[in-house]
C-alpha cells in the first residue's frame, strides 16, 4: 500500500476550483491526503463540491483576524484518530495556519499541514512570524513525543544558498534571513528531517514558488519554501518526493510524497 500525500499553496481555493485545477490534485496526481494552505476562504464560501470531495473527509482552518486571507485546508480518505485546529496559542492562531490530524492506521502519525507567516511588510509581521516559527517547533516536538511528524506545507523560508535562484541578492530579503535560516537549522537540529534534501542532497534549480509579477516561473528564478519535514522514524517509509513544477495555478507549485 503507497500512501501519497499532496501539499500546495494555492494562493486561494476559490480560484483554484474556478481553473479546474481542484480534482486533478486527487484524480491525476493521486493525492489520498491533500493539504493546502492559503485557501482565502471559509468552508461555507467554496462551491459544495470544493467542501467535500466524495470519500474523503475535509478539515478547514480560516482566519479570524480578516476574512479572505491565510487559512489552510485538509482533506483525507483515511480516518484521523484526534483533529486540533491551530498550535494552541490563541494571539498567533487568529490567522488560522495549522492543522494537526493524528492517525493510527495505516501506521501512527500525526500530519502537520501549515501556511507559515510570510513576515514582510512591516517589521511586527516578521515578529509575529518569528514567534510562530518558535512557537510552532514547541509544539511539533510536542507531539513527537506521542506521534512521529509529517509537517508539510509553506513553510516560507528558503534555508540554503541551494534553495534559491539568487542568494546574494536576497540576503537582506525576507524569506531568506538569517535569523529564520537559523530556525529552520533549529528544525533539524531537534532530528527533523527535509525529505526533499535527504533524497536530493546536491540538486540545484528545483524550486516550489516563483515571484509572477516578473513571470519568474518562466526563467525559473525561484526559491525552495514548501516543505515535507518529518520525525526520523518515518523516513524509511517514504519512497519518492517529487515537486510538481508542470502544475500551474498558483506562484507555488504542488509537492508530494509517496510513503509505504
Amino acid at each position: 500500500f503507497i500512501m501519497r500525500i499532496i501539499s500546495w499553496n494555492t494562493n486561494g481555493l476559490r480560484a483554484t476550483a474556478k481553473l479546474d485545477l481542484f480534482y486533478p490534485l486527487f484524480k491525476k496526481l493521486g493525492g489520498d491526503i491533500v493539504c493546502l494552505q492559503e485557501v482565502k476562504a471559509e468552508k461555507e464560501q467554496l462551491p459544495a463540491d470544493i467542501q467535500d470531495v466524495s470519500g474523503f473527509e475535509s478539515f478547514f482552518e480560516s482566519s479570524r483576524a480578516r476574512k479572505g486571507y491565510s487559512g489552510v485546508a485538509t482533506y483525507s480518505n483515511v480516518k484521523p484518530c484526534k483533529v486540533e485546529y491551530g498550535i494552541g496559542d490563541v494571539d498567533l492562531d487568529i490567522e488560522g495556519r495549522t492543522i494537526v490530524l493524528y492517525f493510527e492506521k495505516p501506521f501512527k502519525f500525526a500530519l502537520m499541514n501549515c501556511y507559515f507567516p510570510n513576515g514582510g511588510g512591516a517589521p511586527e509581521r516578521l515578529e509575529y512570524k518569528l514567534r510562530f516559527y518558535d512557537a510552532f517547533l514547541k509544539k511539533m516536538k510536542k507531539v513527537e513525543r506521542d506521534y512521529p511528524v509529517i509537517l508539510c506545507g509553506d513553510v516560507n523560508v528558503a534555508h540554503e544558498e541551494i534553495d534559491i535562484a539568487r542568494p546574494k541578492e536576497n540576503e537582506n530579503h525576507v524569506g531568506f534571513l538569517r535569523i529564520e535560516r537559523d530556525w529552520m537549522d533549529e528544525v533539524l537540529g531537534a532530528g527533523f528531517i527535509d525529505v526533499f534534501r535527504k533524497f536530493n542532497p546536491g540538486q540545484k534549480d528545483a524550486y516550489t514558488y516563483w515571484d509572477q509579477k516578473s513571470r519568474a516561473r518562466d526563467r525559473n528564478v525561484g526559491w525552495r519554501i514548501d516543505y515535507f519535514i518529518v520525525s526520523p522514524k518515518i523516513i524509511s517509509r517514504i519512497k519518492k518526493i517529487t515537486h510538481h513544477t508542470e502544475y500551474y495555478g498558483s506562484d507555488h507549485c504542488p509537492i508530494s510524497i509517496e510513503i509505504e
